[in-house]
């Protein structure tokens, strides 16, 4: 059975979206079958991130409510292993019925290696609908005092609800900034209460690839795009070096 994966953060503004398709792109690349679903009821844009923004896609209140199955989803033109559910648009997040979509869940997870939850930003319904269907949870976070301290408090309420794989990303680092604030990534790990599982700098070309159309692993292999591949290989079991 393949592994549900929940991309969270406690507030907007860290890229989770990007992590999240860079990721999910990463791991197709590297031979496994990954679904990636937008859970974004409202505000949807996973699917610029994956270069998606012009192809039609079902939504996953389409596979809930039995009006399509997962083996009618059509792959992503560039990546053969890769496929996407978008979130409806005519509806609010408190009208999804959580049970259908723990059974989407499921029966995903029997289809695909792995089935990542792109969250809304905040811990509020959305949130808890990702991170309660979820094996494994990637916190993302920035390295300024503020994100740190929500990735603290959502990482508090996964423990809550007894979710304890939760790992730690810390995006858009800029190496200068950091040494600056005299700030160091196990202080990141110490403040947020969280084990690491990767490191993304700051990089342009994460616009640059949205603005073109184009998955950014299909525009750059460095930088960002580097950090995702090493992450999705730490995923794996994979032991990789933590590096920008």
């Amino acid at each position: 059975m393949g592994e549900a994966i929940a991309v969270l953060s406690g507030k907007g503004g860290t890229g989770k979206t990007s992590i999240c398709a860079a990721v999910a792109t990463a791991l197709s690349l590297q031979g496994h079958k990954v679904l990636c679903i937008d859970c974004d009821v409202g505000l949807r844009n996973l699917d610029i991130s994956l270069g998606l923004s012009t192809q039609a896609a079902l939504s996953f209140l389409d596979i809930c409510q039995g009006s399509y199955s997962l083996t009618s989803l059509v792959p992503h033109p560039e990546f053969p292993t890769l496929y996407f559910l978008t979130a409806p648009m005519n509806r609010s997040i408190d009208q999804i019925d959580g049970e259908a979509f723990g059974q989407m869940v499921l029966q995903a997870r029997n289809i695909f290696d792995y089935v990542f939850l792109d969250a809304p930003a905040g811990v509020d319904v959305g949130f808890r609908l990702a991170a309660a269907k979820a094996d494994r949870i990637l916190l993302v976070t920035g390295s300024d005092p503020a994100a740190i301290r929500d990735a603290e408090h959502t990482g508090q309420l996964l423990e809550l609800m007894e979710k304890t794989n939760v790992r730690l990303v810390v995006n858009r680092i800029s190496p200068r900034l950091v040494s600056s604030m005299d700030l160091t990534i196990d202080d990141v790990m110490d403040d947020a209460g969280l084990p690491l599982l990767g490191i993304v700098p700051e990089d342009h070309n994460v616009i640059l690839a949205a603005a073109f159309g184009k998955p950014l692993l299909k525009h750059t292999k460095k930088g960002a795009a580097a950090a995702a591949v090493r992450i999705a290989k730490r995923i794996q079991g994979i032991p990789v070096e933590i590096d920008l």
